[in-house]
């Protein structure tokens, strides 16, 4: 179940960032502004983030973009290394891993022959986007790992790399509403969990940016797959092959949902009045112990004071009396 939780994720966020304008709503919206202004958005290049890495033996599907930076009147091109972190913990070896995939992806560059060793390296802006519903406390740099901090004369021979996080789960609905992209009502519907209500509300969010979109045609078609993708993980009860166009279906959608909801409030008034009937029984209990060991009464008595069956009385006695 958990390797097709990050299947769906991987497939539904891989496609997301296979048009460039999610992958500038990702910079625009989530990342320092001062990185964002530099950028020209209409120069995104995509790039074959797929490699197998030799020292871990396993198969890399990340996302890669190049974008031109304008920077004290010089124009070059910056690789944005996106990683799509989509597990259900926080991975404290982060920097080991990322500084082992850029290195790999350098290396990937000269085996392309995009650059040569003499050109030297790209510079490049490496982006973890996690989703999971602990908050990240993984270093950000891998000279952050390195412990007991070491003497003046050591550091410049140190690791240096840095990733710049987005941690969807720390974002608020308040903050999210300041960022109206798609990409923002998407990481609204992921943090709204697997609660109906909350997600019908980002569902709603979501179709009005899409209205407003001067693509709507196409990023509704975007967006619609992601959802599809991501109702299935939630083992949601909709008919998901009727459901073609967010826009157009929203209603199909919304009256699917809201049965979600009234099912999920019924079956919260049920456990509410589960747990009451529950607590109210552990109170009568309490006062028939105490009425057991600080009176004579028999257990017939207790039982009808506390209207508790008499065999259940007699079970309590013989709890207090061993």
């Amino acid at each position: 179940m958990v390797g097709t939780i990050h299947k769906h994720h991987d497939t539904g966020y891989k496609e997301l960032f296979s048009y460039p304008e999610f992958v500038q709503q990702l910079i625009e919206g989530f990342t320092p502004a001062e990185i964002a202004k530099l950028m020209d958005f209409s120069t995104l290049k995509s790039h074959s983030g797929n490699y197998i890495t030799p020292l871990f033996e396993e198969k890399i599907e990340d996302v890669v973009w190049s974008v031109e930076v304008k920077w004290k009147g010089l124009t070059q091109r910056v690789f944005l290394y996106i990683l799509l972190e989509f597990q259900s913990s926080v991975d404290r070896t982060m920097p080991i891993r990322l500084l082992h995939y850029v290195a790999c992806f350098y290396s990937e560059l000269f085996k392309q022959k995009i650059i040569t060793p003499s050109q030297g390296l790209p510079p490049v802006l490496p982006v973890v986007l996690y989703n999971g519903s602990e908050r990240w406390t993984a270093p950000l740099d891998i000279f952050e790992m390195i412990t007991p901090e070491p003497p003046d004369f050591l550091q410049i021979y140190q690791p240096h790399l840095r990733y710049y996080l987005v941690d969807e789960g720390r974002y608020t609905d308040e903050q999210l509403g300041l960022v109206q992209t798609p990409l923002s009502g998407v990481f609204s519907v992921e943090n709204a969990g697997e609660s109906w209500e909350a997600l019908q509300l980002a569902v709603d969010r979501i179709v009005a940016i899409i209205k407003a979109d001067p693509n709507k045609e196409r990023i509704d078609k975007v967006i619609t797959r992601w959802i599809k993708r991501h109702l299935q993980r939630l083992g949601a009860e909709v008919n998901l092959e009727r459901l073609n166009s967010l826009v157009e279906d929203k209603d199909m959608l919304a009256e699917n949902l809201e049965n979600l909801v009234q099912k999920e409030r019924q079956e919260g008034r049920l456990e509410g009045r589960q747990e009451a009937e529950q607590r109210a029984l552990e109170g009568k209990r309490n006062a028939a112990r105490k009425l057991i060991a600080r009176t004579e009464m028999d257990d017939q008595m207790i039982a009808d004071i506390e209207e508790l069956p008499v065999e259940e009385v007699e079970k309590l006695r013989a709890e207090i009396q061993h």
